[in-house]
């Protein structure tokens, strides 16, 4: 029997691990063709059983594999997508440091949900749930997907979609098929992980968005989103991570969330924001006075980006500070993203991202005392 209660939690996490050295080395050897993908599934799987293993030792609710089949938090369920393939983005992304992000997905297709292999990653973590423990899906979001099939790829391919309509459309029905097939594995919890909302907030897209009014593109986002979220059975959770970048440490836009909150927290119909605000690129809490309905509030205040632990005081001053906007039942606390968003990770070690969490639990039981 599995944990009776569904995410958010109070000390939550938003999903993906530092990939430990073995793994590393098997992704690595697999691309250079040394070994085979059943050789490579194995090292993953035992990644994945040892990763639940400290999970669960943590005293942690909620289970992920970590991300650890991944190279990156979107990409690669983009790929997974039918209509789907892998291309060179033409307009590339540069983190706060300068690297760029120079792999992106682009249309080549009918896009379709069918026989998507995260699927099958799914159900190898919810064989690893226990009484207290339900394992989560990240995906990211239908909005995320829309926003990197807008852009292309800079090879040649067949876009049967005439306009960014049709094929938000198209991407909501895939993510349907998605998800309905998730509920059948036994999923009743997925997020939405988006970095369109952190970069709307940015000052490359705050008033225009590809060319169009930004506030127009925000309403069709939380659309393709919500379209998703109708269609989903009623016991699937869905939540959703907004990001502004967790590239190796780096991070891609900045500005509060005054800009988007409107929409994002006043139409999108999810049952809780993992929200980053570990630093002053998040602006403060007053826009949470528009979050709507009994939605929910994970505060991200804990970073994954630097090794350095949070004074604890701080932080629950930081809560107290929130709950003037949203009520404190309503709020949980996490850290402000993973701590691996691509395979490469974030610039800490094991220990440090496990003490991270181990702050999370103990500030999360004190707050709460539930």
């Amino acid at each position: 029997m599995t944990y009776q209660h569904n995410a958010p939690f109070r000390a939550d996490v938003v999903g993906s691990y530092l990939r430990p050295a073995e793994l590393k080395a098997a992704r690595a050897d697999f691309e250079a063709g040394h070994i085979d993908a059943a050789e490579l599934k194995a090292v993953e799987d035992k990644a994945i059983t040892e990763l639940v293993a400290k999970q669960k030792s943590a005293g942690l609710h909620v289970i992920t594999d970590g991300e650890f089949r991944r190279a990156y938090w979107h990409l690669d369920f983009m790929w997974g997508l039918q209509g789907v393939r892998r291309g060179t983005a033409p307009i590339q992304f540069k983190g706060s440091d300068g690297t760029a992000v120079v792999e992106a997905a682009g249309v080549d297709g009918e896009i379709s949900g069918e026989n998507h292999p995260f699927v099958e990653h799914y159900r190898f973590v919810k064989a690893l749930e226990d009484e207290n423990t339900i394992a989560k899906q990240t995906v990211p979001s239908p909005a995320q997907t829309l926003f990197v099939l807008q852009q292309g790829i800079a090879e040649e391919a067949v876009n049967p979609y005439k306009d960014n309509d049709a094929l938000a459309q198209a991407i909501a029905d895939a993510y349907i098929q998605v998800a309905h097939d998730l509920y059948e594995a036994g999923c009743r919890t997925l997020q939405f992980d988006d970095c369109t909302w952190g970069a709307f907030v940015s000052e490359d897209f705050k008033d225009t968005v590809f060319g169009v009014d930004a506030k127009t593109v925000q309403r069709q986002y939380a659309a393709v989103n919500n379209a998703v979220i109708a269609a989903v059975p009623e016991d699937m959770v869905v939540t959703t991570h907004i990001c502004r970048g967790n590239y190796q440490s780096q991070w891609f836009s900045a500005g509060g969330y005054g800009q988007v909150a409107d929409v994002l927290f006043g139409e999108e119909n999810v049952a809780a924001y993992y929200l980053e605000f570990d630093d002053d690129r998040s602006g403060d809490f007053e826009p949470l006075a528009k979050v709507s309905g009994d939605k929910k509030v994970v505060l991200g205040l804990i970073t994954s980006k630097k090794p350095e632990l949070e004074d604890p005081e701080a932080i629950k001053a930081r809560i107290a500070e929130a709950a003037q906007y949203v009520p404190l039942d309503r709020l949980c606390l996490s850290t402000q993203c993973g701590f691996a968003s691509t395979e490469e990770g974030n610039h800490l070690t094991e220990a440090q991202q496990w003490a991270k969490i181990a702050l999370v639990r103990s500030i999360s039981e004190e707050v709460w005392q539930d």
